[in-house]
């Protein structure tokens, strides 16, 4: 074989190992400028010395970390965040799937049925807290009147006054803001299972439990994995439900990280505190993210 051959073969082994790489690069350099240089001013920030108009004055070392890690509102929010988190992200998945394998059977309605669980989805969430706000009122909100006429309470609850009720309503807002997304995940999951297999599994005598247990959730656990992705970032990050019912009240009962990162940043002034626990939040997404794929492709590769 002539060395022009040969120079010709390695060329073309080299380019097709490059090729993926300039292939994925201006959507890593997009990245790169949406990420990166973000986490760069909230590096400067969170060692500088920041007025409460984000001007950086002098450099402050590590006072800033020093305050935020000292401040007992901050084990406070981290705790409630991962109440929060949990609860909403196990609430919806406990609902989505039943929801989506009734949905996935054919029967007569079945579009107008997935249009109304879509219904959620479809309204901002700051629109379905307020609308969440209004329901809960203490004195003429539509739950205290339908749990009257039920003859499940016998006077008005103030569900958003007191931390022991608003906190787990806020949760349910939550489930109810989520359930449409992960609702729709597992459909596309469902369908992509074929249906002879559950066939030849009744044909050979198995429940409907069974089914579910063995080829359901095996088959489908990709798609859980995404949803459970997906919404642990999602709800981390949170806003509009918790700041449009209670603001963080009462006596910041019901503050999570990020709420406490608002009014750290815009009600208080402390833009370089805010700095801090933005990176804070940003390592624990990124290394919780990072733990479970690791553990969802070992599953996997199983």
């Amino acid at each position: 074989m002539s060395t022009a051959a040969t120079d010709w073969k390695l060329q073309m082994r080299l380019s097709n190992k490059l090729n993926p790489y300039f292939l994925i690069m201006p959507g890593f350099l997009v990245s790169a400028l949406i990420i990166l240089w973000p986490l760069g001013q909230l590096g400067l920030l969170s060692v500088s010395d920041v007025n409460r108009f984000g001007q950086v004055k002098d450099f402050g070392g590590i006072e800033n970390f020093a305050r935020v890690f000292a401040d007992p509102v901050l084990y406070e929010s981290a705790w409630r965040t991962l109440i929060w988190t949990v609860g909403v992200v196990v609430g919806t998945f406990v609902l989505a799937l039943p929801i989506s394998i009734s949905l996935n059977e054919d029967f007569y309605g079945r579009g107008l049925a997935r249009v109304l669980i879509m219904l959620p989805w479809a309204i901002s969430l700051a629109m379905l807290a307020i609308v969440g706000r209004w329901a809960l009122n203490g004195e003429s909100g539509t739950v205290n009147l339908m749990l009257q006429s039920i003859g499940l309470i016998d006077e008005n609850i103030a569900w958003l006054a007191r931390a022991e009720t608003a906190f787990p309503m806020q949760i349910l807002l939550g489930v109810i803001a989520t359930v449409p997304f992960t609702t729709t995940i597992f459909l596309g999951g469902l369908s992509s299972i074929p249906s002879d297999i559950y066939e030849a599994a009744r044909i050979e005598g198995a429940s409907n439990l069974q089914m579910l247990r063995r080829i359901t959730i095996p088959l489908m656990r990709p798609f859980i994995n995404i949803a459970i992705v997906l919404n642990t970032i999602y709800v981390f990050n949170s806003f509009p439900i918790i700041w449009a019912t209670t603001q963080g009240g009462p006596v910041n009962s019901t503050d999570i990280l990020v709420t406490y990162l608002y009014k750290l940043a815009f009600r208080f002034g402390r833009v370089g505190e805010a700095a801090v626990l933005s990176l804070i939040m940003f390592a624990i997404l990124l290394v919780c993210t990072i733990i479970y794929v690791r553990l969802a492709m070992r599953e996997e590769n199983a």
